[in-house]
């Protein structure tokens, strides 16, 4: 008989080949799931990193937007302050006049003066508060952000010098 055989065939041995056997039978099962495992882990790291690109996208078209109003309101307001000063000179200058009737011209022309500097103001904001909104709806849109990251709907609220 053959020495190996007889190795082979000894009972220590025949389940130690068993063992073996069906160690190798169950990797050979178990391996493609793991492999499944390790690409859907993949896949879901990867997803999860462009959502994050996608919100850092969405967070840099807010601040740009959140930047350019804070510069609109600053210019409004600067505005509004330098309309309330030469109304107020303005009207200094008329109260110190002798008659009545250019004390009433000039206060008239003071507040006329004033009205249209607040027009003036007023539209500037508002032009400039659309455009931001604007820049920052369409820089966000081109993000492809997941639904409900963006803050766009509550643009309404913001109505300040309608």
């Amino acid at each position: 008989m053959n020495p190996l055989l007889t190795v082979i065939t000894t009972p220590m041995m025949k389940k130690s080949m068993f063992v073996v056997l069906a160690f190798v039978l169950f990797a050979a099962m178990v391996a493609p799931a793991f492999a499944e495992e390790a690409t859907t882990t993949s896949a879901a790291t990867t997803s999860a990193s462009a959502t994050t690109a996608k919100i850092t996208c969405v967070g840099a078209a807010v601040a740009a937007r959140e930047a350019a109003l804070g510069a609109a309101m600053t210019a409004y307001t600067s505005a509004e302050n330098a309309a309330y000063t030469a109304r107020a000179q303005a009207l200094a200058a008329a109260y110190s006049s002798t008659t009545a009737k250019e004390v009433r011209t000039a206060v008239n022309a003071a507040w006329s003066t004033f009205r249209t500097s607040e027009k003036t103001a007023r539209k500037a904001w508002q032009t400039s508060r659309n455009a931001a909104w604007a820049t920052s709806r369409k820089a966000a849109n081109t993000c492809k952000a997941p639904a409900g990251v963006s803050d766009h709907g509550n643009s309404g609220l913001e109505s300040f010098a309608n």
